[in-house]
């Protein structure tokens, strides 16, 4: 039995271990989460969420990076 599945982030595969919830694969990937926006299957995540947050194979996030300048 194989311990990951695919999900598809910004439209990309990764291959994610079952255990790992949204804040785990944002950390993986350096991604700093006070800068950010995380659609998860077409709805906006709230970052309290971002922990308790596990996938299913073949779900489908977006993370949209905010930037600010002047």
């Amino acid at each position: 039995m194989k311990n990951y599945f695919t999900i598809l982030i910004n439209g990309d595969p990764f291959n994610c271990y079952y255990s790992m919830s949204l804040f785990d694969i944002l950390k993986y990937l350096d991604i700093d989460i006070n800068n950010v926006i995380v659609e998860y299957n077409n709805d906006i995540i709230n970052k309290i969420q971002f922990n308790s947050l596990f996938f299913k194979p073949n779900d489908s996030i977006e993370i949209i990076s905010i930037v600010g300048g002047g």
